[in-house]
């Protein structure tokens, strides 16, 4: 089973469909005892990182998040539940994430062409950096799904995955049983599908 994290915060519904569609459980909630008992976790995310940490915060979830990751449950943020997994944000001031992976999130306007528009939406390919289980059943050039107007930054060490939009912005990220995905798997049709597949199964041999 996946817990996807109700925190107000996300397209709750679009995931579950998505992992009903691959023969998968997908639980919306916010109750620990679920979440312990899940064989992996989703952190879904849309909107501002200031709000969405600090809901974190106020259900207590950010505690509940950090020490199932510390007891090797695998854990994938979607968008700004990836961005929400590093030390920081630079979104409107300088915020403090869950800091399970070492980096920041920052504009995307400080790295792109200043005709490019902002956020940037719409279907790119992704360019692989490293082998990883959570993109087994992708292909280099298969695309996907992004709506972001922030990336990953400092995390070399933990991107599995890039996609060109003016610069090569982070797409992916892994670090041990810790992942995230910038894009929407979800939005992103059969290619989304496959990657979620690829978490479950992760979930499935821990």
């Amino acid at each position: 089973m996946v817990a996807i994290i109700d925190y107000g915060v996300g397209n709750l519904f679009s995931l579950q469909s998505s992992f009903a569609a691959i023969g998968a459980e997908g639980t919306v909630t916010a109750d620990k005892e679920v979440l312990e008992k899940a064989d992996c976790i989703l952190l879904p995310g849309v909107g501002a990182f200031a709000d969405a940490a600090e809901k974190l915060r106020s259900a207590g979830l950010d505690q509940v998040l950090k020490a199932l990751a510390a007891k090797g449950k695998p854990l994938m943020g979607i968008c700004l539940g990836m961005q929400l997994l590093f030390e920081r944000s630079y979104e409107y001031g300088c915020h403090e994430g869950l800091g399970l992976l070492k980096g920041a999130v920052r504009p995307i306007a400080d790295v792109i062409p200043a005709d490019y528009k902002i956020p940037h939406i719409g279907w790119n390919g992704l360019i692989m950096k490293q082998d990883n289980p959570l993109m087994k059943y992708v292909q280099p050039g298969d695309c996907v799904y992004f709506v972001h107007s922030y990336y990953a930054a400092d995390c070399d060490e933990a991107v599995i995955a890039t996609a060109e939009y003016g610069a090569e912005l982070t797409a992916a990220v892994a670090s041990g049983n810790v992942l995230g995905c910038q894009f929407h798997p979800e939005k992103s049709g059969e290619v989304g599908l496959k990657i979620l597949k690829a978490f479950v199964e992760m979930g499935e041999k821990k």
